[in-house]
């Protein structure tokens, strides 16, 4: 038993970094492909010609943070092998024309492909990937590691002073038929204008009329479903706390057992966050659902039970796990839990590179759903990723229609589990190391070090 225990471990591990590599090539085929090039080419900078282009730069950085090495010389030496082995005019394995190159790159440009490229999923999605015909999309927000240099830490306040890294905070917006993500904003861990809402309320003309959020209880708030309603989009959300326990399904409409029809008064308070002229243009009430499914009690605009019924809206609600799945597979199968560069401004750019080659992966598990009798939410992202790299590694061409086939028939072969009601506890199983933390800036902990010696592990 302990024996396979390592030996999966060990499977896990080396499938991890095989997904963490690749090659610029990979990603520069892809970009200049009938579907992206037009796109790409309209977002193009104005540029000479140089040794790095920008959509060989943008290929180049694609690839380098997905590379188990994240160094500028690491992907520098690649291309430069690369151009010497197909004969091409050699270029110096020098970092400097490369970073520069990136410094250049303009971060509108990734981020307008990230929109694109979902936008793009979401339209062409077929309607029997909806619920009920409408489009579903989740939101979430999550956090990333940066680098502990003073460009960061003032731009990304640190949690706690003198210790810990820089945090940034994402919000995004995913597709739940596809599982592509729509848009994305990025802001600090703490501070003025941090917080999750905030991030959201910047993104909400993504939305279009007739779509359902989803969301979890952090994004019950008057104020956002209040919003959501003007724009005709209806939500599903699990209540949060402190109304939670002030439910009493005696109240209201009743339209069966625990589910009523409420209405909800404007809170007297203006949120810190809200300017006055938004809170004045707030209705002072708001009537909306209330059901409890499965040990949660749900909010929503949706209000009809025969439109949508008690069973139906835990359905559906059920599928709001998708999104800790996809930001999962960004951050852990794709390596952006910790960033690599070094300022704000590449930081930002680095966060986008790595939605957009989510959005990539997502394409071409998207094309396989399409072919297939299979919903791309019953493929396995980590699998597609593998594939879609060995085949572009070796013969694969997107004009190539044969080895696409063959490439999407396997793609389709490898199917999720349906896992309904998962619930996974938040607790890490490997020890940490037992050093102290790091309290103190690095030349003080030196000066410390040369002083009193090393201090003594933790027990």
């Amino acid at each position: 038993m302990h024996t396979t225990h390592k030996r999966v471990k060990l499977q896990q591990s080396l499938t991890q970094k095989f997904c963490q590599e690749t090659t610029p090539n990979t990603f520069f085929n892809l970009l200049t492909s009938a579907e992206l090039l037009p796109i790409v080419e309209d977002s193009l900078p104005e540029h000479r010609e140089r040794c790095y282009p920008p959509t060989e730069t943008l290929s180049m950085f694609l690839a380098q943070a997905m590379n188990a090495d994240r160094s500028c010389q690491n992907i520098v030496n690649e291309a430069a092998l690369t151009r010497a082995f197909y004969g091409m005019s050699p270029c110096s394995s020098n970092t400097g024309s490369y970073c520069k190159a990136r410094r250049r790159l303009p971060a509108s440009m990734v981020s307008g492909l990230v929109r694109h490229t979902g936008k793009h999923m979401a339209e062409t999605a077929p309607m029997s990937w909806h619920w009920n015909g409408r489009p579903v999309r989740l939101i979430d927000g999550t956090t990333v590691e940066l680098p502990d240099t003073d460009e960061n830490k003032q731009a990304y306040p640190q949690t706690s002073k003198g210790s810990g890294c820089p945090l940034s905070r994402i919000v995004g917006i995913i597709c739940l038929a596809s599982g592509g993500l729509l848009n994305a904003a990025i802001g600090p861990f703490s501070g003025k204008g941090s917080g999750e809402q905030t991030l959201l309320r910047t993104m909400l003309d993504t939305f279009a009329a007739g779509d359902i959020v989803l969301g979890d209880a952090y994004y019950s708030t008057y104020f956002l479903l209040a919003e959501l309603t003007t724009r005709h989009v209806d939500a599903v959300f699990e209540q949060y706390g402190a109304r939670k326990r002030s439910v009493d399904f005696r109240k209201g409409e009743k339209l069966g057992k625990k589910d009523h029809l409420i209405t909800y008064d404007k809170p007297k308070v203006k949120p810190h966050w809200m300017n006055q002229e938004d809170y004045d243009a707030a209705p002072k009430t708001l009537t909306v659902r209330e059901l409890e499914v499965g040990h949660k009690v749900l909010v929503t605009t949706l209000l009809s039970p025969k439109i949508a019924s008690k069973k139906s809206l835990k359905d559906l609600y059920q599928q709001r796990w998708h999104v800790e799945l996809d930001l999962r597979n960004i951050k852990t199968t794709l390596g952006m839990e910790t960033l690599s560069c070094k300022t704000p401004d590449m930081i930002e750019k680095e966060i986008w590179i790595y939605l957009l080659a989510h959005n990539l992966i997502r394409m071409t598990m998207a094309e396989a759903a399409s072919i297939s009798d299979v919903l791309p939410r019953q493929l396995s992202f980590k699998h597609s990723l593998q594939l879609w790299r060995i085949w572009r590694q070796q013969t694969g061409n997107l004009d190539d229609h044969e080895s696409l086939s063959i490439l999407l028939r396997l793609i389709i072969e490898k199917t999720v589990g349906q896992r309904p009601g998962r619930v996974e506890p938040r607790a890490i199983k490997r020890w940490r190391k037992s050093f102290p933390l790091l309290t103190k800036s690095r030349s003080e902990m030196r000066a410390d070090i040369k002083k009193y010696g090393h201090p003594k592990k933790l027990k």
